[in-house]
Order: structure tokens, then sequence, then C-alpha cells
């Protein structure tokens, strides 16, 4: 159980024990636990190369995984018999590149996955998405192509492409990482009213003072392992680790809390 920034506590969403991931002889991640519980938004920071984005691919099974388990709701989702397209839908996930359909408008680009797999009617899928589009300032870009829209506008779209399937849990791997400077705060904002409105989410990014704002918990990893775990005000003020002060020694921003 997890006492979450509205003070309620809740359940556990998603269990990962002892989590192993190699690629030949290079072992990426090393016996990795994390619970995450409902409404409960996890940021993981930590050195490049440290496997952040191999641990949420493993999540989102794009990974297959040596050793350990993952459970969402309790169900066994690393067996051999997982029926990886079913938990997708529950495990949302958003990455660096948009990955939107160059030929399609961004309308089709989102109505494809309810329609086409969870066999949506076509009515309901453009309904939702257009309510969706609105939420994220992006109700006068249905129409439109990816070519037309900016970096973040084209992110934003992958946001809700991701939402519009209702899922469980988001997973958000550097999704500003291939944006201009100017374009980073609108992705950034839509995620953090995703954060206020409860939605359960697993971000990884470089951006500390927007980990500090969006976090309930702060996990770091170095070196393929959990080094630790804290509320963000405490892991940013007071870090337990060595390691952990040593990265954050590494950027600059204020002490002080502040929205992103």
């Amino acid at each position: 159980m997890a006492e979450l920034r509205c003070g309620i506590l809740s359940d556990v969403l998603l269990e990962i024990k002892h989590l192993k991931k190699s690629f030949g002889d290079t072992e990426v991640l090393r016996d990795l636990s994390l619970d995450v519980h409902t409404g409960e938004v996890i940021v993981v920071i930590g050195p490049s190369g440290c496997g952040k984005s191999t641990f949420l691919r493993c999540l989102n099974g794009l990974e297959k995984v040596q050793g350990g388990e993952i459970r969402l709701k309790g169900n066994l989702i690393t067996g051999s018999k997982t029926d990886w397209q079913k938990v997708r839908q529950q495990i949302g996930m958003v990455f660096q590149s948009y990955d939107l359909f160059p030929n399609m408008t961004v309308l089709q680009n989102l109505t494809l996955g309810p329609v086409k797999v969870q066999k949506r009617s076509r009515e309901e899928a453009a309904e939702t998405a257009r309510k969706l589009l609105a939420r994220v300032g992006l109700a006068e870009k249905e129409n439109a192509f990816p070519r037309e829209l900016s970096g973040g506008q084209k992110q934003r779209a992958a946001i809700v492409r991701a939402l519009i399937l209702n899922p469980e849990i988001i997973l958000f791997d550097e999704v500003t990482a291939a944006l201009d400077p100017e374009m980073v705060r609108e992705v950034l904002d839509v995620i953090l009213e995703l954060a206020k409105s409860g939605s359960t989410m697993v971000i990884v990014t470089h951006e500390m003072q927007f980990a500090r704002a969006v976090a309930d918990r702060v996990v770091f990893i170095d070196g393929g392992e959990i080094v630790e775990t804290s509320p963000p005000e405490e892991f940013f003020t007071n870090p337990k680790t060595e390691r952990a002060r040593k990265f954050l020694n590494m950027f600059q921003f204020d002490k002080r809390k502040e929205e992103p």
C-alpha cells in the first residue's frame, strides 16, 4: 500500500519481482523489484545506459525477460502463454518517437486501435478521440496529417493514442527527448494534468524539475539495479546514497519544489 499525493491509500496494480534482463552476455537489469499502486506516479531516473528504457519495455512485453515476474492486478503476465496484445491495452506506452502513420490523419491514427483491436464502433472511437484531443489542446488538428504537426503536437497526439484504449497504466519513455526545448513544456503540461487527474503512470525522464513536481515516488536506477526509492522531496533534497548525490550534482536546478 502507498499514500499518494491525494492522501488516499491504494491497491497494488503492477508487481515487479526480481526482474532480470540480458542482451547476450550483457546483464542490463539485475534483480529489480517494484510495486506500482493504483493512481501512483512513479518517475524513473538515472544515467544514460542504466536500463531505464529497457525496464519499461519489459513491462510492456517489448523485451523478453530472463528472470523474475510481472503481475498486473495479481495476474502473471510474464508467462509463455501471455496474450501481449490484450496486455498492451491495459499497459499503454508512449515512446520518444511518435510513430504516427504518416498517410493517416490524426483522427484516423487515434481510432485505428480502438476499432481494429478493441472492436469498438468507429463513431464511438471518433467521439472519444475528439474529447481527448480537446483535453490536450489539439481539437482543431483532427484532420491534419502528422507532417503538418509540430513535434510537441505529434507527441500529444501519441499520448491520446495511448489514452484512448483506456489503459490501467501508462508508461512514458523519455517523451520529450526528441523535442526542441520550446516544445517540451506543452508535453510535460499534459502529463502533469494526467497525474493530477489520478492516472497511474511510470515515467522515464531526464527533466529533473518535472520529475520533482509530478512524482509520488522517484526510483533511481544505476547499473541495472534500483539504488534508491524515495518520495521526491526526500530524494531531491536529501538523497540516501552517494550514487544518487553524484547523479543529482550533474543537474542545476532550484532545490525548492515548483511546478515544471
